[in-house]
């Protein structure tokens, strides 16, 4: 059915009564059809099965443009709307409170999940840089932090955050997004870890905690705790390569280049000291070059330095070429011309001939040119050598 139709269905009755085939209280009997109960609301979620898919993906897609404009590194984003089978089971669930009737009297309304999206993170603290955008970008009907019901509670389950969402009035007005406006869905964030737990906790045929047999539930506690510690670690470690990252970059900014580790963003801010900023290199660029500083011996730039200090790059570069190249070409020449043989000795390259060829012509040139070639070689540090 079209969705413009749809939608101006589901704006005049949203959900609908479900209960067509029911009559005569047939919640107060001890006879309820929990099969017709499941097949009248399939019936009515079949027709709007589409409008909760389309509105999962825009969710997505929201909730994704915001994260990036956030700059929140996350692993991924999925989003679903829930499938007739599980749709069905969950209609027919029995009560807690009274297994002779159904759970859910009016499943389509009181079904909140059946838009779902999913955001998966890296490390734990990532969460929270989630939840604001989350506040930030839509109604937040209800939060539960399942991680820390489980930890108290000691059962089996997802171990997500879950919102209840729907919709800000502001956006919900657009002509775009006016289908959506009634609709609630479910966000569930995890790490990548508390992710690959549910995943496989879903597949165990034991679905209810009660019946889940002791070898079993045994094991998956202690699983459980595995994860949880191992999510702890690997937040520990970013937090822990984050303070190195800063205290790196602050080292070459204030002049402190032993203290400088050979990392991309530390050689960019070096080069661009040494050899002036040059608009056309990417990122990329000073990673490989970091790479190959490092396979080459360097360990930090203060090396680099002591290597390169006492020649005139802009010359060697005309003396080279002819006229001035870019800096990472310039810093690579010069760097060719403080190391002499040693560099083609120990660059990646050295076994092929062409490349040993062009580096002796190189240094043949400069010679002629009253350059005097160095023979620098990186040394470790008795530290380094530990």
């Amino acid at each position: 059915m079209n969705h413009h139709i749809l939608c101006a269905l589901m704006s005049y009755n949203p959900f609908g009564s479900i209960f067509l085939v029911m009559q005569n209280n047939s919640f107060n009997t001890d006879l309820f059809d929990f099969d017709q109960h499941r097949e009248a609301a399939l019936r009515r979620y079949r027709f709007v099965k589409g409008l909760y898919e389309e509105f999962a993906e825009v969710l997505r897609h929201i909730l994704g443009e915001a994260l990036a404009a956030a700059s929140v590194k996350i692993h991924s984003i999925e989003a679903r709307a829930k499938s007739l089978e599980s749709f069905g089971k969950k209609a027919s669930r029995p009560s807690n409170s009274d297994p002779s009737l159904p759970q859910y009297r009016d499943p389509l309304s009181e079904i909140t999940d059946l838009a779902g999206v999913r955001v998966i993170s890296f490390f734990p603290k990532t969460l929270k840089d989630v939840d604001r955008v989350i506040q930030s970008e839509f109604t937040v009907l209800k939060k539960k932090d399942k991680r820390h019901y489980q930890r108290t509670k000691k059962m089996f389950g997802y171990r997500s955050i879950h919102y209840l969402i729907r919709m800000k009035p502001e956006r919900s007005i657009l002509p775009e997004y006016k289908c959506f406006a009634k609709l609630t869905a479910e966000i569930q964030v995890r790490t990548i870890l508390q992710h690959a737990w549910a995943e496989m906790e879903h597949d165990i045929r034991y679905k209810s905690a009660d019946t889940i047999p002791t070898s079993i539930r045994q094991r998956f506690a202690a699983l459980a705790q595995t994860i949880e510690i191992a999510d702890r670690e690997f937040q520990a470690i970013q937090d822990e390569d984050e303070k190195l990252y800063r205290m790196t970059i602050r080292s070459v900014q204030a002049g402190k280049l032993k203290d400088a580790r050979i990392i991309p963003d530390a050689l960019q801010y070096y080069m661009d000291q040494r050899f002036s900023p040059d608009g056309r290199m990417t990122s990329l660029s000073y990673d490989v070059a970091a790479t190959l500083l490092r396979k080459m011996g360097f360990s930090n730039i203060k090396q680099v330095d002591d290597c390169i200090k006492n020649y005139d790059h802009d010359n060697i570069s005309k003396v080279l070429w002819g006229f001035r190249q870019g800096q990472l070409r310039r810093f690579e020449d010069t760097l060719l011309a403080g190391m002499g043989e040693n560099y083609i000795k120990h660059h990646p390259l050295s076994a092929d001939k062409e490349f040993s060829k062009r580096c002796n012509q190189f240094l043949k040139k400069l010679k002629n040119n009253n350059i005097l070639i160095g023979n620098y070689v990186p040394t470790k540090s008795k530290t380094e050598n530990k």
